[in-house]
C-alpha cells in the first residue's frame, strides 16, 4: 500500500483475482478497485486463469511516496531509492 498515492486498477481483458488484507475477488474486464493513499491495505493481482489478463494501474508516482509490502517485510522509500524491513533496518543496496 502506498502512503502518499492513490492508486487505481482496471482489468481490460481476462479474469485476474484481486488479493487485498481482507480477502480475495475474482475481476473480470471492465471491474476496478481503488486503493486510498495511507490507508494500510495491502494489494496484488495473480493470474490463476489458463488465459492471458490485461489491466491498467494509474497512479501519480509521488517521488516522496513510501510503499509499503503487507505479505512480506519490506517497505520502499522512493524519495531516498531505498529499500528497509519495516523495523527501519535497511537492505543491502545491489553492488
Amino acid at each position: 500500500w502506498h502512503a502518499r498515492e492513490d492508486e487505481f486498477v482496471m482489468v481490460i481483458s481476462g479474469e485476474l483475482t484481486l488479493v487485498t488484507d481482507e480477502g480475495e475477488t475474482l475481476m473480470r474486464a471492465g471491474d476496478c478497485a481503488a486503493f486510498p493513499a495511507g490507508k494500510p491495505n495491502g494489494h496484488h493481482l495473480v493470474n490463476r486463469s489458463w488465459g492471458n489478463g490485461v489491466f491498467l494501474v494509474v497512479g501519480a508516482r509521488d517521488r516522496d511516496d513510501v510503499v509499503t509490502y503487507a505479505d512480506i517485510d519490506l517497505v520502499y522509500d522512493s524519495a531516498s531509492d531505498s529499500y528497509a524491513r519495516k523495523d527501519g533496518t535497511p537492505y543491502p543496496k545491489d553492488a
